[in-house]
């Protein structure tokens, strides 16, 4: 089995503490490993790391080199810059079947994912393997645990294999009264971006139904002038692999696991995934809540927070964030504001 890692994301929706040099997956955000380097262990306690491989831009190659040192610099996939998940997929795949079988299987990971039972993770996806085999395009769906809002869905259908349903549909995210009415059903799982399938099978299908990737994608691994290969990339479709590829396809099956897991999306769903007080607070440092409940402090220094409730509040060495838990998504308009 090879293990992709896409780890270009720039990670606007933790400033300020991430940037355009440090982004999400390179942030230590559960102890002093980064999440890159938490899920490049994850994924070496089943994959050998000469099968490991990292898709990213070329301005991080060497900050993955830094939290990855076991890695070789071929190793490394370098996109011209991000594209979507579509593009990403499609030109790690015209470099690996330059090196492995077509039959070899791939696991395709984001970097910046918290799970934090690295048995049960494993367990589940080296059952997934031979599923593979049978040329279907495998996805991974978390057990829901409350009617998120922030997750898209996929809703599986009848039994494949023991442990696997053929996959009706994906729902983007939906609105609260949608998502209830999902869990209620029962048959509804939060998608996850995680893929397993074989190089023949992916090939065949982007070959089907998004051929113009992977043309492109052979065109940019041909020639090592960079200037070239950017004048080709900028020309792929910005297509997340669900809409190029998995919502056209009828080989596509999900696998339920319930492991933890978390796509640490943004502050709040970060401060989600912390111990809380009786009063749901959080705090790096010492906290005095009066009539505070729900608020979440990224600082070590002593906070005092009173007659306010779910907060975010972050503190870097030149910035502070504040923000309502229910606006952290637009805390990626700041980083546009600032780079200017």
């Amino acid at each position: 089995m090879i293990a992709l890692i896409m780890a270009g994301g720039s990670g606007t929706r933790f400033w300020p503490l991430s940037s355009e040099t440090l982004p999400k997956q390179f942030l230590r955000l559960f102890g002093e490993k980064s999440m890159l380097r938490l899920t490049f262990e994850r994924v070496a306690d089943f994959v050998k790391t000469a099968d490991i491989y990292v898709v990213t831009t070329i301005g991080q190659r060497d900050l993955i080199l830094e939290h990855i040192p076991e890695l070789n610099p071929s190793q490394i996939i370098i996109e011209p810059y991000g594209m979507n998940t579509a593009p990403c997929i499609g030109l790690s795949i015209a470099y690996l079947s330059k090196i492995y079988p077509s039959q070899e299987t791939v696991f395709v990971l984001p970097a910046d994912h918290f799970i934090p039972d690295i048995d049960k993770f494993a367990k589940a996806i080296k059952s997934a393997e031979p599923v593979t085999r049978d040329d279907k395009l495998l996805t991974f769906g978390i057990l829901p645990t409350y009617p998120a809002v922030g997750y898209g869905y996929i809703e599986a259908g009848d039994a494949y294999t023991s442990g696997t349903h053929h996959v009706l549909r994906f729902k983007e995210k939906p609105d609260l009264d949608t998502a209830t009415e999902m869990l209620e059903k029962g048959n509804f799982f939060w998608n996850s971006g995680m893929l397993c399938f074989s190089i023949e099978t992916i090939t065949r299908s982007f070959e089907k139904f998004c051929p113009e990737v992977l043309t492109l994608a052979h065109k940019c691994i041909s020639t090592d002038d960079m200037g070239e290969r950017d004048q080709i990339y900028r020309y792929m479709p910005r297509l997340p692999i669900d809409i190029a590829i998995l919502e056209k396809a009828h080989n596509v099956i999900v696998m339920p696991v319930s492991f933890v897991w978390s796509d640490v999306g943004n502050w709040f769903s970060l401060s989600e995934l912390m111990t809380k007080d009786e009063n749901r607070n959080y705090s790096q440092g010492r906290l005095y809540a009066d009539t505070a409940w729900d608020n979440a402090v990224f600082s070590k220094k002593q906070t005092a927070i009173i007659g306010a409730s779910d907060l975010v509040v972050v503190e870097t060495e030149d910035s502070i964030l504040i923000v309502h838990k229910d606006f952290v998504e637009r805390v990626k308009l700041v980083t546009d504001i600032y780079r200017k």
